[in-house]
């Protein structure tokens, strides 16, 4: 898993900027109102929406603009917008897998758009079940150690379900069943340790290392990928060295 955890360490140093916060509200208030329809407006019953207002949170989103965004599920108005939610599977530079996942109102828009990054960053859009194949779907949480043993940490996560656990510079990364990502999370917090962050991770099952010139296109082209606005999520399974990750943090 060490593929996704570098490229999540990197956004963590990195964070959200000011000129990106607005956009990524975007994105958010797309996916509490696509989970709210799905599951319903109830935080408590409904598990994905519950993940979507965690991660608004987390970027200090306005508790108002997320509850007008469950309002206009609840209220069932005629503006509601209405959001597909579409794969596209392609290949970056050096033939790494990329998975893009999408909420989008116009498909040929989503994928032309696609289209255009992949092409003119030395990748293509491949078909479907081209490389989703080689992921899989995870829990992910990471929780700040803040002097908190690392060994006893470990045990609790573990008793409670966890699959695999990183420490990485203080920071105890913690992967989970899909299904069992709530529970872990709750033995953490009962345990005493601040849980910063649970969500949703597509995780390579296998990893590819390219060179450093390739494993910089491949970087630019998720960074571009990541600035439309129907973009959700990029998941890759490139395994960047530790020379690139601090370059590509700082």
């Amino acid at each position: 898993m060490s593929g996704h955890s570098k490229w999540a360490q990197i956004k963590r140093q990195k964070g959200v900027n000011d000129s990106k916060r607005g956009q990524m509200f975007t994105k958010l208030t797309r996916e509490i109102l696509s989970a709210a329809k799905q599951g319903g407006p109830d935080t408590d019953a409904n598990f994905r929406l519950r993940l979507a207002v965690q991660r608004a949170r987390a970027i200090n989103m306005p508790q108002d603009n997320i509850q007008r965004a469950i309002a206009r599920v609840s209220g069932g108005g005629d503006d509601e917008q209405q959001l597909d939610e579409v794969t596209y599977e392609g290949y970056g530079p050096g033939g790494v897998a990329v998975l893009v996942e999408t909420l989008t109102d116009n498909r040929n828009r989503t994928v032309s758009e696609l289209r255009n990054v992949f092409t003119r960053n030395g990748g293509n859009l491949g078909e479907n079940g081209s490389v989703g194949w080689l992921f899989e779907s995870r829990g992910y949480i990471t929780v700040p150690l803040e002097g908190k043993d690392l060994d006893e940490a470990t045990l609790t996560a573990i008793d409670a379900g966890a699959i695999d656990v990183n420490d990485v510079d203080g920071l105890m990364e913690v992967y989970t069943e899909l299904q069992d990502m709530e529970a872990v999370r709750s033995a953490l917090q009962g345990a005493g340790l601040p849980v910063d962050t649970a969500e949703r991770a597509m995780i390579p099952t296998t990893t590819v290392q390219l060179d450093e010139q390739k494993s910089t296109l491949v970087m630019r082209m998720i960074e571009k990928l990541e600035d439309l606005d129907d973009v959700q999520n990029v998941s890759t399974n490139l395994d960047l060295s530790e020379e690139m990750v601090a370059q590509l943090a700082s």
